[in-house]
Protein backbone atom coordinates (compact mmCIF):
# COMPACT_ATOMS: atom_id res chain seq x y z
CA UNK A 1 0.00 0.00 0.00
CA UNK A 2 1.30 3.43 -0.88
CA UNK A 3 1.93 6.19 1.61
CA UNK A 4 -1.40 7.88 2.50
CA UNK A 5 0.11 11.26 3.27
CA UNK A 6 -0.74 13.52 0.35
CA UNK A 7 -2.05 10.56 -1.65
CA UNK A 8 -5.54 9.35 -2.47
CA UNK A 9 -6.12 5.61 -2.60
CA UNK A 10 -8.25 4.07 -5.31
CA UNK A 11 -11.67 3.68 -3.67
CA UNK A 12 -14.86 1.83 -4.46
CA UNK A 13 -18.31 3.32 -4.14
CA UNK A 14 -18.04 6.36 -1.90
CA UNK A 15 -20.41 6.48 1.09
CA UNK A 16 -19.36 9.37 3.32
CA UNK A 17 -16.25 11.44 3.91
CA UNK A 18 -15.07 13.55 6.86
CA UNK A 19 -12.51 16.31 6.46
CA UNK A 20 -11.01 16.74 9.92
CA UNK A 21 -9.39 19.89 11.19
CA UNK A 22 -6.21 19.19 13.18
CA UNK A 23 -5.40 21.86 15.79
CA UNK A 24 -8.11 22.13 18.42
CA UNK A 25 -10.07 19.26 16.88
CA UNK A 26 -8.22 15.95 16.46
CA UNK A 27 -5.17 17.39 18.23
CA UNK A 28 -6.11 18.75 21.67
CA UNK A 29 -3.56 21.53 21.89
CA UNK A 30 -5.51 24.40 23.43
CA UNK A 31 -3.22 24.51 26.50
CA UNK A 32 -0.18 24.93 24.24
CA UNK A 33 -2.02 27.59 22.22
CA UNK A 34 -2.85 29.56 25.37
CA UNK A 35 0.70 29.41 26.71
CA UNK A 36 2.14 30.51 23.36
CA UNK A 37 -0.46 33.26 22.89
CA UNK A 38 0.25 34.80 26.28
CA UNK A 39 3.99 34.59 25.65
CA UNK A 40 3.49 36.47 22.38
CA UNK A 41 1.30 39.07 24.10
CA UNK A 42 3.93 39.63 26.79
CA UNK A 43 6.44 40.55 24.09
CA UNK A 44 4.47 43.69 23.22
CA UNK A 45 3.27 44.51 26.73
CA UNK A 46 -0.23 42.98 26.63
CA UNK A 47 -1.68 41.37 29.73
CA UNK A 48 -2.27 37.59 29.67
CA UNK A 49 -5.79 36.43 28.85
CA UNK A 50 -7.88 33.52 30.07
CA UNK A 51 -9.14 30.68 27.90
CA UNK A 52 -12.68 32.05 28.23
CA UNK A 53 -11.57 35.47 26.97
CA UNK A 54 -9.54 33.88 24.17
CA UNK A 55 -12.56 31.92 22.94
CA UNK A 56 -14.74 35.02 23.16
CA UNK A 57 -12.43 37.14 20.99
CA UNK A 58 -10.69 34.66 18.69
CA UNK A 59 -11.12 35.14 14.96
CA UNK A 60 -9.20 34.78 11.73
CA UNK A 61 -7.14 36.19 10.19
CA UNK A 62 -5.11 36.30 13.40
CA UNK A 63 -4.09 39.99 13.10
CA UNK A 64 -7.80 40.85 13.53
CA UNK A 65 -7.81 38.82 16.75
CA UNK A 66 -4.94 40.94 18.01
CA UNK A 67 -6.81 44.08 16.94
CA UNK A 68 -9.72 43.08 19.17
CA UNK A 69 -7.32 42.91 22.10
CA UNK A 70 -5.15 45.91 21.31
CA UNK A 71 -7.72 48.28 19.83
CA UNK A 72 -5.62 48.48 16.68
CA UNK A 73 -3.96 46.20 14.18
CA UNK A 74 -0.41 45.20 15.11
CA UNK A 75 2.27 46.80 13.01
CA UNK A 76 4.05 44.51 10.52
CA UNK A 77 7.07 44.40 12.85
CA UNK A 78 4.88 43.53 15.87
CA UNK A 79 3.06 40.84 13.91
CA UNK A 80 6.27 39.25 12.66
CA UNK A 81 7.76 39.26 16.16
CA UNK A 82 4.65 37.84 17.84
CA UNK A 83 4.34 35.16 15.16
CA UNK A 84 7.91 34.01 15.78
CA UNK A 85 7.44 34.03 19.57
CA UNK A 86 4.10 32.20 19.35
CA UNK A 87 5.48 29.38 17.24
CA UNK A 88 8.59 29.00 19.40
CA UNK A 89 6.56 28.65 22.59
CA UNK A 90 3.93 26.50 20.90
CA UNK A 91 6.60 24.02 19.82
CA UNK A 92 7.86 23.84 23.41
CA UNK A 93 4.41 23.19 24.89
CA UNK A 94 2.79 20.96 22.29
CA UNK A 95 4.94 17.96 23.23
CA UNK A 96 2.67 17.53 26.25
CA UNK A 97 -0.49 17.52 24.11
CA UNK A 98 -2.28 14.51 22.69
CA UNK A 99 -5.24 13.49 20.57
CA UNK A 100 -8.71 14.55 21.69
CA UNK A 101 -10.63 12.11 23.86
CA UNK A 102 -11.77 9.11 21.86
CA UNK A 103 -10.29 10.37 18.58
CA UNK A 104 -8.20 7.32 17.80
CA UNK A 105 -11.13 4.92 18.25
CA UNK A 106 -13.48 7.12 16.24
CA UNK A 107 -11.04 7.30 13.34
CA UNK A 108 -10.60 3.53 13.35
CA UNK A 109 -14.32 2.86 13.46
CA UNK A 110 -15.10 5.31 10.66
CA UNK A 111 -12.51 3.64 8.45
CA UNK A 112 -13.67 0.13 9.39
CA UNK A 113 -17.19 1.06 8.29
CA UNK A 114 -15.87 1.60 4.76
CA UNK A 115 -15.93 5.37 4.91
CA UNK A 116 -13.11 7.76 4.12
CA UNK A 117 -11.54 10.69 5.94
CA UNK A 118 -8.79 13.24 5.49
CA UNK A 119 -7.10 16.11 7.33
CA UNK A 120 -7.12 19.70 6.08
CA UNK A 121 -5.25 22.07 8.39
CA UNK A 122 -3.70 25.52 8.40
CA UNK A 123 -0.83 23.98 10.39
CA UNK A 124 2.33 24.00 8.27
CA UNK A 125 2.40 20.88 6.07
CA UNK A 126 6.01 19.93 6.72
CA UNK A 127 5.34 20.01 10.46
CA UNK A 128 1.87 18.44 10.30
CA UNK A 129 2.85 15.23 8.51
CA UNK A 130 5.30 13.95 11.15
CA UNK A 131 2.85 14.92 13.90
CA UNK A 132 0.12 12.75 12.37
CA UNK A 133 2.59 9.92 11.80
CA UNK A 134 3.83 10.22 15.35
CA UNK A 135 0.41 9.31 16.68
CA UNK A 136 0.29 6.24 14.45
CA UNK A 137 -2.95 7.30 12.75
CA UNK A 138 -1.74 8.14 9.24
CA UNK A 139 -3.24 4.92 7.83
CA UNK A 140 -6.71 6.19 8.72
CA UNK A 141 -6.61 9.00 6.14
CA UNK A 142 -6.73 9.09 2.37
CA UNK A 143 -5.07 12.50 2.39
CA UNK A 144 -3.35 14.88 4.81
CA UNK A 145 -2.89 18.50 3.72
CA UNK A 146 -1.34 21.24 5.80
CA UNK A 147 -0.67 24.85 4.92
CA UNK A 148 2.12 25.65 2.51
CA UNK A 149 3.60 29.12 2.46
CA UNK A 150 3.45 31.83 5.16
CA UNK A 151 1.02 31.92 8.10
CA UNK A 152 -2.42 33.30 7.45
CA UNK A 153 -4.43 33.00 4.27
CA UNK A 154 -7.89 31.69 3.63
CA UNK A 155 -8.92 28.22 4.77
CA UNK A 156 -11.64 28.27 2.11
CA UNK A 157 -9.01 28.51 -0.61
CA UNK A 158 -7.04 25.65 0.92
CA UNK A 159 -10.23 23.58 1.14
CA UNK A 160 -10.81 24.00 -2.60
CA UNK A 161 -7.38 22.52 -3.29
CA UNK A 162 -7.90 19.78 -0.71
CA UNK A 163 -11.18 18.58 -2.19
CA UNK A 164 -9.72 18.77 -5.68
CA UNK A 165 -7.20 16.18 -4.52
CA UNK A 166 -9.94 13.88 -3.24
CA UNK A 167 -10.97 12.52 -6.61
CA UNK A 168 -14.38 10.89 -6.66
CA UNK A 169 -15.53 12.34 -3.33
CA UNK A 170 -18.41 14.77 -3.91
CA UNK A 171 -18.78 17.77 -1.58
CA UNK A 172 -22.43 16.91 -0.86
CA UNK A 173 -21.23 13.66 0.76
CA UNK A 174 -18.50 15.44 2.73
CA UNK A 175 -18.61 16.83 6.27
CA UNK A 176 -15.97 19.23 7.60
CA UNK A 177 -15.39 18.81 11.34
CA UNK A 178 -13.52 21.66 13.02
CA UNK A 179 -13.38 23.96 16.03
CA UNK A 180 -13.57 27.37 14.38
CA UNK A 181 -15.93 29.49 12.33
CA UNK A 182 -13.57 29.40 9.36
CA UNK A 183 -14.15 25.63 9.14
CA UNK A 184 -17.85 26.28 8.51
CA UNK A 185 -16.99 29.04 6.02
CA UNK A 186 -14.60 26.72 4.17
CA UNK A 187 -17.21 23.96 4.07
CA UNK A 188 -19.87 26.29 2.67
CA UNK A 189 -17.40 27.60 0.10
CA UNK A 190 -16.99 24.14 -1.44
CA UNK A 191 -20.59 22.97 -0.95
CA UNK A 192 -19.88 20.57 1.93
CA UNK A 193 -21.58 20.15 5.30
CA UNK A 194 -19.96 21.27 8.58
CA UNK A 195 -20.03 20.31 12.25
CA UNK A 196 -18.29 22.54 14.80
CA UNK A 197 -16.65 21.25 17.99
CA UNK A 198 -16.35 23.27 21.22
CA UNK A 199 -13.04 21.78 22.37
CA UNK A 200 -10.82 24.29 20.62
CA UNK A 201 -10.63 28.00 19.84
CA UNK A 202 -14.26 29.20 20.04
CA UNK A 203 -16.99 29.28 22.64
CA UNK A 204 -20.26 27.45 21.99
CA UNK A 205 -22.05 30.80 21.68
CA UNK A 206 -19.54 31.97 19.09
CA UNK A 207 -19.85 28.80 17.05
CA UNK A 208 -23.64 28.83 17.13
CA UNK A 209 -23.71 31.83 14.82
CA UNK A 210 -22.45 29.69 11.94
CA UNK A 211 -25.83 28.00 11.61
CA UNK A 212 -24.41 24.46 11.57
CA UNK A 213 -24.51 21.72 14.24
CA UNK A 214 -22.34 22.47 17.30
CA UNK A 215 -21.15 19.59 19.50
CA UNK A 216 -19.12 19.11 22.68
CA UNK A 217 -17.41 15.82 21.78
CA UNK A 218 -15.96 14.26 18.65
CA UNK A 219 -18.28 11.28 19.12
CA UNK A 220 -21.20 13.69 18.74
CA UNK A 221 -19.50 15.19 15.68
CA UNK A 222 -19.33 11.78 14.01
CA UNK A 223 -22.99 11.10 14.77
CA UNK A 224 -23.92 14.45 13.25
CA UNK A 225 -21.80 13.66 10.19
CA UNK A 226 -23.62 10.36 9.78
CA UNK A 227 -26.96 12.14 10.07
CA UNK A 228 -26.10 14.90 7.62
CA UNK A 229 -24.78 12.60 4.94
CA UNK A 230 -27.18 9.75 5.67
CA UNK A 231 -30.15 12.02 5.08
CA UNK A 232 -28.70 12.92 1.69
CA UNK A 233 -29.16 16.61 2.38
CA UNK A 234 -27.56 19.12 0.10
CA UNK A 235 -25.03 21.36 1.86
CA UNK A 236 -25.23 25.12 1.88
Amino acid sequence: MSDPIGTVFVMGKHVAHIVWDWNGTLFHDIDAVMAATNAAFAEIGLEPITLERYRELYCVPIPLFYERLMGRLPTPAEWDHMDVVFHRHYQDHRVRCGLADGAEDLLARWQAAGRTQSIMSMHGHEDLVPLVRGFGIERRFVRVDGRTGPSGGSKAEHMVRHLAGLEGIPPRRTVVVGDALDDAVAAAHVGAHAVLYTGGSHSRAGLAGAGVPVVDTLAEAVREAERLVGEGREAG
